[in-house]
């Protein structure tokens, strides 16, 4: 596909245009010519025009197809509503999270926050969340990853290439930063600097090594703030933290669960910066396959790690891993004063002093799931 950009404007002969030509020896700025070749059949989803701000990557967005306007991420947000209602109105509440957590904002918070609310990566993942949740047939966006930190940028250009390969639609993506190409993986880049058309095989995603450490609570209050429970923390934990280059990144405490033969986990939290790019699946996986060796003291009474959570993104993604088995779900509730009576029932046949509160009480969907001893290679869980 042939697109010629060519734009005219005004040719000023003021004193100050005059004396600009002047000085730097420069004709007119009133033309504009850029000639780019695309690629003409279907066969690809993401497209990437790349080049520096003033190199017609907008001009090329506006002429390859002209009746599909330039997605505005931040048009069209309500203002008394969270996101979670913004996003694909008329679509099922696990189409929209879904959308969320495929693109990185797995911030539970994030969600029930107004978009003018939202930090720059926070909308800016928003925004990719409502164009994959509408999954139009084919998509133009301007300024692709420009306003935010470069860490974002790269992390959340991953995410979004997962979450649209799962559509059926095109996306061409313009964009003043380079970075993010291996990031992104697309089928084709147009560089507006040079006038070439590379293709989708020479682009690797960069290798995230993810080093796991055993440590006490320490890095918690870091990972708090991004948990979407308050509560205390859990009895006889050990605590693990993923970190990469460094920077700790992804958090998991492991409690003994041997009434059943098994260990749980719980408070896992990965960095807003960091979701999006498959560490929390293999984070978790690799934590779960340490409980089966000398590095956990119940290995020999451990014959599988539990885990539950409320967030649906996770939840698909156990439920897509083979090692993994549901055991349950609870989408509501239990009845707080039936465990509260339940639990000083125990308590007195036990001879127990103290409080009893209860459990629940709470409308919160929670499923579980068991990742067997025998569900485990030899090298582990890890991806």
């Amino acid at each position: 596909m042939k697109i010629k950009v060519r734009n005219r404007c005004s040719d000023f002969d003021s004193y100050r245009a005059a004396r600009v030509k002047s000085l730097f020896n420069c004709e007119s700025g009133a033309n504009f010519s850029l000639d780019a070749t695309l690629p003409d059949d279907d066969d690809w989803q993401i497209g990437l025009i790349v080049g520096p701000s003033g190199s017609g990557k907008t001009s090329i967005g506006r002429l390859l197809w002209p009746d599909v306007p330039i997605y505005d991420g931040d048009a069209g947000w309500p203002d008394a509503a969270p996101i979670v209602d913004g996003i694909a109105p008329d679509s099922a509440f696990d189409t929209v999270t879904g959308a969320l957590a495929a693109v990185g904002l797995g911030s539970v918070p994030a969600w029930l926050r107004p978009y003018h609310a939202l930090s720059n990566g926070e909308k800016f993942r928003a925004g990719l969340a409502r164009l994959i949740a509408e999954a139009p047939p084919r998509a133009i966006v301007d300024e692709f990853t420009s306003v935010i930190d470069r860490q974002i940028a790269k992390i959340g250009a991953t995410a979004f290439s997962k979450a649209w390969k799962r559509t059926s639609g095109q996306a061409v993506l313009l964009s003043c930063h380079y970075d993010i190409i291996d990031w992104l993986e697309p089928d084709w880049v147009f560089n507006t600097q040079t006038g070439e058309l590379a293709g989708r095989c020479l682009w690797r995603r960069p290798r995230i090594e993810l080093e796991i450490q055993q440590t006490d609570g320490r890095y918690w209050p870091m990972f708090e703030p991004h948990h979407y429970l308050k509560l205390p923390r859990p009895i006889s934990a050990r605590y693990y933290v993923g970190s990469v280059d460094g920077e700790a990144v992804a958090h998991l405490a492991v409690s003994p669960y041997l009434n059943v033969g098994g260990m749980r986990g719980v408070r896992m939290v990965v960095m807003p910066e960091w979701q999006g790019a498959g560490i929390g699946l293999r984070f978790l996986n690799a934590v779960a396959a340490l409980q089966f060796t000398d590095a956990n003291t119940y290995h020999a009474r451990a014959q599988a790690f539990y885990f539950a959570t409320s967030h649906p993104g996770l939840c698909r993604s156990l439920r897509r891993d083979p090692r993994w088995v549901q055991i349950g779900q609870m989408m509501g509730g239990v009845n707080k004063g039936k465990s509260k009576q339940s639990t000083r029932k125990t308590a007195k046949s036990k001879r127990i002093t103290g409080s009893c509160t209860g459990y629940g009480g709470h409308q919160r969907a929670v499923q579980s799931f068991k990742l067997p001893r025998a569900n485990i290679n030899p090298q582990g869980c890890q991806a």
